[in-house]
């Protein structure tokens, strides 16, 4: 006999919460059909725009590494390392030298002693991509990745490679490859915001310059959802009134457009109060889907299971579960991967909570056949050094890495990539990238050439001249396109 079903707490707590469930099924389609009056009438600027030419991504999955994930201890074999470690970079250098050119000046914080890995790499899939054993999960799917080992940024500190990942310029405010998405294709569910980043706190280490839209409209603008708390009613806490019925909210809410398109007509369109009155509709939308997409509960135990109740687990499955509703740009934020002190422990904490996570989300996306045109991203703001950092706070030991700009890993899969595929190399130490090096305006024109624009021709007037994204560079990686 199960005695916590038989209480009456517990049928207490069913009542309330059948009588909670069904008042907010009344209310969502009272608001259904408050929206379906107001469609014809309100002209979003988030409706579904055409691309430049077909599209092979309708959406993306962006998984960002705060910190920065040691390309040598997970996507990088090298065997060389392995030879020589231990060595100072001094004893070797001459050596290194006959095979790499010069490290010292272009690579400034490399220093100490060279540090091998100690994770074994094996070849995985019938394209034979060498993997770290930290994710055997993940390695299953070597045939649908497509691993670029080549990439490069401008800087070796963390806020400003993160936004230069992000928005392609860390001296200048740009707006983030999330916006510059939502800014050419709009979205295809207006009950929930177009870009949506989920993070612990809902914010991102360095600022939110990350998924901010800068002098885009500020309806491209991402929204932060914290996810530290897993119960819905803490993730999107504010969008329903205690106090205001729905059809009070839909008077007050057109009564503002009514007064926005009043000012507007005398004296011209304002993007911010375009964009403020669009959020405020948002929000309003949002009390009819929100709390379905939130809620985890929701979804099959198997499922569930499969994602693992982790952290990470919960974060892409509600990436999952975002993007299966229309929403274009999901940014999934982790943390933890600078790694100056405890470089393989921390490497071997991090992979084993994410390693089931990203095997679930890659094969959930090939189940529901979403994967075919979602592009799923994993990487940070740069890589690690193959020297081992000598600021290990705890024993000074010297087992941490350094920040790496010269080179580094990241994969993306689905989304028009081409699958089995690794573009790229790095040096024989991997400290700089060698072969078919990969500048962030280049992955950004590729990712953009996916999503169907031509990253020369998605533009933005702002203060007398067009912007974008790539600014006056950038080249479509070839070789990676399906």
């Amino acid at each position: 006999m199960n005695t916590q079903n038989s209480s009456p707490f517990h049928a207490l707590a069913t009542r309330r919460e059948f009588l909670s469930r069904s008042s907010l099924g009344i209310g969502g389609l009272a608001l259904g059909t408050l929206l379906g009056q107001q469609q014809e009438a309100f002209a979003s600027p988030l409706a579904v725009k055409a691309s430049h030419f077909p599209a092979k991504a309708k959406r993306v999955i962006q998984i960002f590494c705060d910190g920065g994930p040691s390309h040598l201890d997970t996507f990088d074999p090298k065997p060389l390392l392995q030879k020589y470690h231990g060595k100072l970079l001094g004893e070797v250098v001459q050596d290194y030298l006959k095979n790499a050119g010069s490290i010292v000046n272009e690579q400034g914080n490399l220093k100490g002693t060279l540090k091998g890995s100690p994770f074994e790499f094996k070849k995985h899939g019938q394209c034979g991509m060498e993997i770290s054993e930290l994710f055997p999960k993940l390695a299953t799917h070597a045939d649908e990745m497509c691993l670029i080992r080549s990439m490069q940024t401008k800087s070796v500190v963390h806020e400003r490679a993160a936004i230069q990942l992000n928005t392609g310029d860390f001296v200048s405010v740009r707006p983030s490859l999330g916006s510059w998405t939502v800014y050419g294709l709009g979205t295809e569910n207006q009950n929930l915001p177009a870009f949506v980043t989920l993070s612990q706190s809902g914010r991102a280490a360095g600022g939110d310059r990350q998924f901010g839209n800068a002098f885009l409209p500020a309806w491209c603008c991402g929204t932060g959802i914290p996810t530290k708390d897993a119960s819905v009613t803490k993730m999107i806490e504010y969008i329903r009134s205690g106090t205001t019925s729905i059809q009070e909210q839909r008077r007050q809410l057109d009564l503002l457009r009514e007064m926005h398109d009043r000012y507007a007509g005398t004296h011209g369109e304002d993007p911010l109060l375009d964009g403020r009155a669009q959020a405020f509709e948002t929000a309003f939308r949002m009390q009819v889907e929100a709390t379905d997409a939130f809620d985890l509960s929701r979804e099959p135990a198997h499922i569930r299971e499969l994602y693992g109740d982790g952290s990470d687990g919960r974060q892409l499955l509600l990436a999952r579960r975002l993007a299966e509703r229309g929403v274009r740009f999901v940014q999934v934020r982790t943390s933890g991967w600078d790694t100056h002190d405890r470089n393989d422990e921390q490497h071997r904490e991090l992979t084993a909570a994410c390693d089931q996570p990203l095997h679930a989300l890659l094969s959930d996306l090939k189940q529901r056949d979403m994967l075919k045109d979602t592009l799923v991203i994993w990487g940070g703001e740069f890589g690690r050094t193959p020297t081992s950092d000598m600021v290990n706070v705890a024993s000074k030991k010297g087992v941490g890495r350094d920040h790496n700009a010269g080179g580094f890993s990241l994969w993306m899969a689905g989304g028009g990539v081409k699958p089995g595929t690794v573009y790229g190399s790095t040096d024989d130490f991997g400290a700089l990238a060698a072969e078919n090096k990969v500048e962030i305006h280049d992955w950004h024109a590729t990712i953009l050439h996916l999503l169907g624009f031509d990253h020369e021709k998605l533009t933005y007037r702002y203060s007398g001249r067009d912007f974008r994204l790539t600014d006056v560079h950038g080249e479509v990686l070839q070789g990676i396109l399906a």
